[in-house]
């Protein structure tokens, strides 16, 4: 059952992403272009996802002490604000800028097979391995400091 609605909350999200044009990088890259073709659109489209989201994840955790098919709710718990995120999100926007795809978006548009689709996965699958099956730097000097 919990892959079932897995696959069924992906379909939904991937056909959102298709209805509201966001699988298309021209729109996004037009929303980064504040002086010459802007589209705001795309503001629309993550504010209506926070005002449907936010009220959704407060009552949910408020009324089950644990996920229908799960045995726990996985909600960050970190706060704090260091390198590696700053990092991350500095990746994450340049590619996003260059690329006009982020991951849910890039994946929903690669059965067209556009060839900037073809180019962007594929790289953005090496991002991904490179960054689950890279040594966090900071935290190797510090351990090392300590013995």
């Amino acid at each position: 059952m919990k892959q079932i609605f897995a696959l069924l909350s992906g379909l939904i999200f991937g056909f959102g992403l298709i209805v509201s044009g966001m699988s298309d990088p021209a729109k996004v890259l037009n929303f980064l272009d504040l002086f010459g073709t802007w589209d705001p659109s795309l503001a629309f489209v993550m504010g209506g996802a926070i005002a449907v989201t936010t009220p959704g994840f407060y009552w949910l955790t408020r009324q089950r002490n644990q996920p229908l098919f799960h045995t726990k709710f996985h909600i960050p718990t970190r706060s704090d604000i260091d390198a590696k995120l700053l990092g991350g999100a500095a990746i994450f926007g340049v590619g996003w800028g260059l690329g006009g795809f982020c991951p849910g978006p890039a994946l929903t548009s690669l059965p067209i097979m556009a060839s900037g689709t073809l180019i962007f996965v594929p790289f953005m699958l090496i991002g991904m391995w490179l960054a689950r099956n890279t040594p966090d730097l900071g935290r190797a000097k510090q351990q090392g400091a300590r013995s």
